[in-house]
């Protein structure tokens, strides 16, 4: 229990006005709660020796509204400053989590399910929240309320009555202790398996078009509800131990009842107390319930809290596999990029066996065109990643103006480029604002929005849209073509227009001739800027200053393209193939 506060210590420290007064409050309300039943005993002892008149009656009265009153307001304080710091726990440590999401590199994503991820911000948070909120009460009214009924019973009622009451305590601290052990791994493992769900129904989601084409609908089906009865399984084994917890406490409160009655009647019969002090103790005996159930949800909670605790802790202690310059070590660069060199640089994937790239050497000036070809697998998408530090750098060294770029401050270093992966990624937005989500600034004007829509050849599409600009595209483009795509995702970069502008493989879904035309609008619009483009059509990179060609992470051969065909290598065989292919296209052959 006092691991899970401890780990929260933070939190605490920076909420402590609201948990002091929370806290101070629930004291007094404990306080409050205590003194009617000391007055209805003694009224009941008054009336029992005929000493009780009416002037007296209205005394207790006004007391007890008083009191009751009191209380109400006292009750409304401190719930709100208590679950209101329950919510804000939640809110940062979501915030936390988004912020260390946009921070991790594709290592951490390709070891993490994102059916995890989603269940550590939902129902983890959601636990620790509890813990924050619910567990402080059950806390205090385990301890400190429970304190103050035995010190009353025993200083005011009887300690003889009292001690005698409490004799069940023990075993039910002992018990608890062990379902607590039971509910922590329990909990862990439903938790696991409630992320193992969300990935279930993501990738059936973002598969939908692919399980429906293979026919696999049933078999989607199957699948998902043997991942449901699991996800059931695990949370009947939690709530068959939290059941356990209610009849537990029932059981040994019921004894506290019964050795209360009894043994207070016994007491009674030998005046060792009134029957205001018996009808008084059996209030405070019934108010005492509540702290020893308290007990059980005290324990069930901070198990769940702590074990929601260590699955987010372990998620927040990753850190990036890529290391960001400190304010000292991070180079001093201009504002605009120079030439790009890489020189002798080898690359492996952290989850691969053998080198992804090998050796790789070449120099592209600032405002040159650089064209890069090759087999599938053979690098392309591995060299232009390179650039944009998402995996630790191999051997060798890549600079920009002369500068290694793993010294270049990271924010810096990406404002310079415009990307466009092969696999493009749209919101479920507008077209309009999908492609604003490139201004960095946040305010391009409507021309330089037509400009980049006009460049990406996008506007003889518009027309077809429902809503021209306004049509909300669908979660990741999925009322968009491929070619539509593509196309949107290249306005979104050119936007921005970037001093390095990077396509990897971005026209693959576009038809030759709007190939063609977008590369042209490209060379045009960009003139005096760096660009990169990894592509299979070589008639993409025919007019590029510089052409790598890559085969298995090596560069089998570079030049010009007229150079490359002098060669008679790998990339004339393609191109001339690839030329054979557009006439017969264009001669309505197939």
């Amino acid at each position: 229990m006092l691991t899970v506060l401890s780990k929260l210590s933070w939190f605490f420290r920076q909420e402590w006005k609201r948990y002091t007064i929370a806290v101070i409050l629930l004291v007094i309300s404990g306080i409050l709660e205590i003194i009617p039943p000391m007055l209805v005993g003694r009224s009941i002892d008054a009336i029992n020796v005929g000493g009780m008149n009416w002037e007296s009656i209205r005394l207790t009265i006004v007391q007890l509204l008083t009191i009751t009153a009191a209380a109400y307001l006292i009750n409304f304080t401190w719930h709100y400053k208590l679950f209101g710091g329950a919510f804000v726990v939640e809110r940062l440590m979501r915030s936390r989590l988004m912020r260390h999401f946009l921070r991790m590199t594709p290592t951490f994503y390709e070891r993490n399910r994102t059916g995890d991820l989603m269940a550590l911000a939902t129902n983890d948070l959601q636990a620790v929240s509890q813990t924050a909120g619910f567990g402080i009460l059950t806390f205090m009214d385990s301890t400190l309320w429970m304190a103050t009924l035995l010190v009353t019973m025993t200083v005011f009622v009887s300690w003889k009555l009292t001690l005698a009451a409490i004799l069940p305590l023990p075993i039910m601290a002992i018990l608890v202790s062990i379902y607590g052990k039971w509910i922590h791994k329990r909990f862990m493992d439903a938790q696991d398996a409630f992320g193992s769900m969300n990935d279930g129904v993501l990738e059936t989601i973002s598969g939908i078009r692919v399980i429906r084409a293979y026919v696999q609908e049933r078999a989607a089906e199957s699948k998902f509800a043997a991942v449901t009865k699991d996800v059931l399984d695990k949370n009947i084994a939690v709530v068959r131990i939290d059941a356990l917890f209610e009849p537990t406490m029932k059981i040994l409160t019921g004894a506290s009842y019964l050795i209360g009655l009894g043994y207070g009647a016994y007491l009674v019969y030998h005046n060792e107390l009134t029957i205001g002090g018996l009808v008084a103790f059996n209030v405070y005996l019934g108010m005492l319930i509540w702290p020893m159930f308290a007990i059980g949800e005290l324990i069930n909670i901070m198990q769940r809290g702590n074990a929601s605790l260590d699955r987010v802790g372990t998620t927040l202690g990753w850190k990036p596999d890529v290391a960001e310059p400190d304010g000292k070590a991070a180079a001093k660069v201009g504002e605009e990029p120079g030439a790009i060199e890489f020189r002798g640089v080898t690359f492996r994937y952290p989850s691969s066996s053998v080198d992804n790239l090998q050796d790789v050497t070449f120099k592209l000036k600032p405002g040159q065109t650089l064209g890069i070809a090759g087999r599938t697998g053979s690098g392309k998408t591995t060299l232009i990643k390179q650039l944009l530090r998402e995996y630790p750098g191999g051997e060798g060294q890549i600079t920009i103006s002369g500068t290694a770029i793993d010294t270049i401050n990271a924010d810096l270093l990406k404002s310079w480029y415009g990307y466009v992966p092969q696999e493009q990624f749209l919101f479920s937005r507008t077209v309009r604002a999908n492609i604003l989500f490139g201004s960095r600034s946040g305010n391009a004007t409507e021309e330089e929005l037509l400009q980049a829509i006009s460049s990406s050849v996008l506007e003889g599409d518009l027309q077809f849209l429902p809503k021209g600009l306004e049509t909300t595209v669908g979660e990741k483009g999925v009322s968009l073509s491929g070619g539509q795509k593509q196309r949107v995702s290249i306005a979104r970069a050119l936007i921005a227009d970037p001093h390095i502008l990077m396509l990897d493989d971005a026209l693959s879904a576009v038809d030759a001739r709007t190939e063609a035309i977008i590369v042209d609008n490209i060379r045009k619009t960009r003139a005096g800027k760096t660009t990169l483009i990894a592509t299979h059509r070589l008639s993409a990179i025919q007019e590029a200053d510089w052409i790598v060609v890559l085969d298995e992470g090596r560069i089998a051969e570079q030049g010009t393209h007229e150079q490359l065909l002098s060669l008679g290598g790998w990339y004339k065989e393609q191109y001339e193939r690839q030329q054979v292919d557009a006439n017969r296209s264009e001669g309505g052959e197939l």
